[in-house]
């Protein structure tokens, strides 16, 4: 992908949708809609009428406006740490007539959804953290910040600083039985795999491979207690 051509054609298509880039958030990425169709997917089998969804780290929105879009019964709640993001997920929001069921929020990580009524109720959290390592943003993938804000990338000295943190901080907001559904960078799965059994509090953890093999999402569903 040609981010700066990109960036200056002011679009990009992601799941069939037309969607709005600007500076300062990520471009949506083709290998994402692998998150996205896990996503619809996994709401498909729990059959719940009016299923509640969180977005966490929603970039440009692309999770969030796809899920809302293809699963038209859903609500989604997107929040992202960054004014730049949260004002590009608002935009693309309001350009597919999403107003009504995608409400965009502004804090680090699961801070903003506090206090409205959430906890316990959500059917599915989707989220595609910042992945690469601080040492590779300094090396081999230096040139992913030549056009791209570093918090889209950075997830600390191992790259998992965000999923180490959201498969606690999702837990007191997820249903039982509710799933918890990453992205993740080439050759992590089987960290992440371990950060959800270290909780103790998922089951049925499994890792999702594009059709070239490579394992790209992981999900889990919380235990009853």
């Amino acid at each position: 992908m040609n981010v700066a051509a990109t960036y200056e054609r002011g679009h990009v298509e992601f799941m069939g949708l037309d969607l709005l880039v600007s500076r300062g958030a990520l471009v949506p990425r083709s290998e994402t809609e692998l998150l996205a169709r896990t996503a619809i997917d996994a709401l498909a089998r729990m059959g719940t009428s009016a299923p509640h969804v969180i977005d966490m780290c929603t970039g440009s929105g692309n999770l969030a406006c796809a899920i809302a879009h293809h699963v038209p019964s859903a609500t989604v709640w997107c929040s992202d740490v960054t004014e730049a993001c949260v004002a590009a997920t608002r935009r693309n929001v309001e350009h597919l007539g999403l107003e009504d069921r995608v409400t965009v929020l502004q804090g680090d990580l699961f801070s903003s959804l506090a206090g409205r009524g959430l906890e316990g109720g959500i059917d599915l959290v989707v989220c595609n953290p910042p992945y690469i390592s601080q040492k590779r943003l300094a090396g081999d993938r230096a040139e992913l910040l030549s056009e791209e804000p570093r918090e889209a990338f950075d997830g600390g000295p191992y790259g998992l600083t965000i999923h180490q943190r959201v498969v606690r901080e999702a837990l007191p907001f997820l249903r039982e039985g509710g799933t918890l559904a990453f992205e993740i960078g080439l050759g992590q799965e089987r960290q992440v795999e371990i950060l959800f059994g270290r909780t103790r509090s998922y089951e049925d953890v499994r890792l999702i491979a594009t059709d070239a093999g490579e394992v790209r999402v992981v999900t889990g569903r919380k235990k009853a207690s």
